[in-house]
């Protein structure tokens, strides 16, 4: 990867973490004070508010980010592009918010609840995340959202005590959303210049965007469904909360992975606009061994841990989470191909059809397994309707791809970190045997299996796991000289 690249992937990777990580950092004890009853209330009430900003976003951040990104040198393109965009999405996301209130925060078990998300769609009204993103400005969206991120968690050590503080949960959780968008907005005047608003043409853009809507409908289907479902069948909202936490965890590890794809898509869409083919090709290369090398590791590793991991950081009553993770696991392999396939090669390449196909046919297989298994398994059922969900969606782009690429070669890639993963797995299992306490046995756990990994894909010869340690060396020895 470029320089530009490294950098970028890892402000990204630090600003996704962090977005991740404030509930992260805070679940432990959030976990214990206000209980999973609680937390599924949470979650359940947040999903319903997660569709409003859905249909009142449209689809305008995908589309908005790839047209930054092939204007990148122009800004008076930007700067009309920019102001086109943002008119659209806050007359939507107002729209939106106005059939919220009168739906859900006017009457109802949660209406209180919903009152105060309505800030959360409020705010939507002016993230402007992805105008950075097309023009690969990551570091900005750190910096700045460090500063709000830190101070919500210090608002919720102080503020949350009890169970009965929920409502205060949910006042940090909608007021660091709102100041968090924001906080992007001093960074504007550099970027954009003066634009006559004789000039504008809003409507240009409404088009596009609805075309990217629909597969962002299919992808909430699968994403958020799951947790409407359980709360909506299940009267006991813990279950929510053993679903909401189990999938916490592997999302923050998704992060990961995903954050490479959220840097490459603007660059794959500027070297597409250039017809520049060859770089396009190398980066997904690229990209598969990057998702390969974390993404078997990260799945064993969970199961490994799994069930001495959860009573550590969840406290005891979260016994159910142990065996959801290791449950859901596999979607951080199927999850991280589609983000190489699907964001970093169909959308910047302007293969919205065959994107949108995929994620419809995740989320009807989702829809109907989770309506055949949620009213008897609960959480259970709704994770394997998961894991199910984003394997077709990968199926489905693999065999859309399958004439550009070799498929055969892009599997085969897969073989060294798959084995090396399995045998790391194995004497993972056997370092867990050794009795000493919980946390020290996953402390060992996860160092014998870092250091068993990396030395067999090291025997295996894998070219990529060297290239990556000889950057490391190279960086190592100019900071030493």
């Amino acid at each position: 990867m470029k320089n530009s690249i490294k950098k970028n992937y890892i402000y990204n990777l630090v600003y996704q973490i962090l977005v991740i990580i404030l509930p992260l950092i805070t679940t432990p004890y959030i976990s214990r004070v206000l209980g999973a009853e609680n937390i599924g209330i949470f979650s359940y009430t947040t999903s319903i508010s997660a569709y409003f900003i859905l249909f009142g976003s449209l689809g305008i951040s995908l589309y908005s980010q790839r047209e930054i990104a092939y204007h990148q040198e122009n800004k008076n393109k930007n700067s009309k592009t920019f102001l086109e965009i943002v008119i659209l999405r806050t007359i939507t996301m107002l729209t939106s918010t106005t059939i919220f209130f009168i739906t859900f925060a006017t009457n109802g078990e949660y209406n209180f609840f919903y009152k105060i998300l309505i800030i959360e769609l409020i705010a939507q009204c002016f993230d402007i995340s992805w105008f950075f993103s097309g023009l690969e400005e990551f570091k900005k969206t750190v910096l700045r959202n460090l500063v709000v991120k830190c101070t919500s968690i210090v608002a919720i050590f102080l503020l949350v005590k009890t169970p009965q503080d929920l409502y205060k949960y949910f006042w940090i959780y909608a007021l660091s959303v709102f100041l968090g968008n924001i906080s992007l907005w001093f960074y504007l005047p550099k970027y954009l210049v003066k634009v006559k608003l004789s000039e504008l043409n809003i409507t240009q853009h409404l088009k596009p965007t609805l075309v990217l809507f629909i597969p962002e409908i299919a992808i909430q289907v699968y994403t958020i469904l799951d947790k409407t479902m359980i709360g909506a069948i299940w009267e006991d909202k813990s279950e929510v909360g053993f679903y909401q936490q189990s999938e916490r965890i592997i999302k923050l590890l998704l992060t990961i992975i995903t954050s490479l794809g959220t840097v490459l898509l603007p660059r794959v869409a500027n070297c597409f606009a250039n017809n520049k083919k060859q770089e396009v090709f190398e980066y997904i290369k690229k990209s598969f061994h990057y998702v390969y090398f974390l993404a078997f590791p990260m799945i064993f590793g969970i199961i490994a841990v799994a069930d001495k991991f959860v009573p550590i950081f969840f406290g005891l009553g979260y016994d159910k989470v142990a065996i959801l993770m290791s449950i859901i696991s596999p979607i951080i392999l199927f999850i991280g191909m589609s983000n190489v396939i699907g964001k970093q090669y169909l959308l910047p390449t302007k293969r919205q059809k065959q994107y949108t196909i995929s994620v419809i046919l995740g989320a009807i297989v989702n829809f109907i397994i989770n309506s055949c298994l949620i009213w008897k398994y609960g959480a259970l059922g709704a994770s394997i309707g998961t894991v199910i969900a984003e394997f077709s969606v990968t199926l489905a782009q693999v065999i859309f791809v399958r004439k550009e690429f070799n498929v055969k070669e892009i599997l085969k890639f897969s073989f060294n970190y798959l084995i090396s993963s399995i045998v790391m797995f194995i004497i993972c299992k056997l370092v867990g045997i050794i009795q000493v306490s919980n946390l020290t046995s996953i402390i060992l756990q996860i160092a014998t299996g870092v250091i068993v990994y990396l030395l067999l894909l090291l025997a295996l010869k894998d070219k990529f796991t060297y290239d990556m340690i000889k950057q490391i060396k190279d960086k190592c020895l100019k900071i030493h000289i």
